[in-house]
């Protein structure tokens, strides 16, 4: 008797939990949401989270709060999030540059791209461009290689800094076509794009929605976008492939993550609610305009596109002996 008893208690206990379990999913979300960006206001890549955050809150019916949390290239607010109960109550914005660049730097990346994170949808790519200064000779990515095989010394390349992905796309171009260059780290693209102008140094890699203007202005010139397909921005702009270059599609994106573990209708709802904000004519708009092409998909084609890059990434890297700051 004892024991019938016992296990009738633990059936009572089950049944009261699991439908316990199901509301709160079912709810979910019932307080407000916490969005971890990794870096500091301003850039790109904040101004995009803020939007997505500003949107989802319409969406879901519950404040998205954005929290920045700055450092190490993205690595802290990652970890903080790494960390998190799989509750669906904090999230990610993710970083090409954190999750598939970091990594492959450093074996001491407090995280595991794959493991430790449950993709819920990217956000969109920020195409990348190579540039000039009106000084410079060359007008294609033909002359960039020539000129550069001249010079004994090499051509330099401006970058946003070591490890970036315009220093990974930049390391690809050189290791795809033979070119001479030498890359040049700045402590952020808009520093890099003012040397630029100011005919410091002949080359600048960096996102289309930074050098968008110089480009439109006539300061500077373009040399090509590493995009699958020409950018809507600067639609005149060839790119890598046409200019020659193998295979060469390098964006950088961003995306939004959940710790791993968190449950799957969870992930299931934001990303339903992720992909109607990519697809309406608001999100589209406001995403082009930052230099975002929204890509509306599944959380397992983000987490293959992360693997993937890790597995590509970690091939340059290792070629071009690129080591962490």
């Amino acid at each position: 008797m004892k024991l019938h008893r016992c296990l009738a208690l633990i059936f009572l206990s089950l049944a009261t939990l699991i439908p316990t379990l199901g509301f709160s999913q079912s709810n979910y979300p019932n307080r407000p949401i916490r969005l971890i960006i990794p870096f500091t206001p301003g850039g790109v890549t904040d101004t995009s989270g803020r939007f997505i955050a500003e949107q989802l809150s319409l969406k879901l019916g519950q404040q998205v709060v954005v929290d920045n949390k700055p450092g190490a290239s993205g690595n802290i607010g990652a970890q903080m999030v790494a960390a998190a109960e799989p509750d669906g109550y904090t999230l990610l914005l993710g970083y090409a540059g954190t999750l598939s660049i970091n990594p492959t730097l450093s074996d001491k990346v407090p995280f595991d791209s794959v493991k430790d994170f449950a993709p819920i949808g990217k956000i969109g790519d920020a195409i990348l461009i190579l540039v000039a200064n009106n000084d410079f000779p060359g007008k294609n990515l033909a002359d960039v290689i020539a000129i550069s095989k001249k010079d004994p010394n090499g051509l330099s390349y401006g970058t946003s800094g070591t490890g970036g992905t315009p220093h990974i796309a930049g390391e690809l171009f050189k290791q795809k076509s033979g070119a001479n260059l030498v890359h040049v780290p700045y402590k952020g693209g808009g520093q890099a794009l003012l040397d630029l102008l100011g005919g410091n140094i002949p080359l600048v890699y960096t996102a289309v929605a930074g050098a968008n203007q110089y480009v439109s202005s006539g300061r500077i010139k373009a040399i090509a976008v590493s995009s699958a397909k020409r950018s809507s921005s600067m639609p005149d702009v060839p790119t890598f492939i046409e200019g020659g270059i193998k295979e060469f599609v390098i964006d950088d994106w961003v995306g939004l993550l959940a710790p791993a573990k968190t449950p799957k209708p969870i992930i299931a709802k934001l990303n339903q609610a992720l992909n109607e904000i990519l697809n309406s004519t608001e999100g589209k708009a406001r995403l082009y305009a930052m230099g975002i092409t929204p890509t509306p998909g599944t959380p397992e084609k983000f987490g293959d596109q992360i693997k993937n890059d890790l597995i590509r990434f970690t091939a340059i890297v290792k070629t071009a002996q690129i080591k962490s700051e």
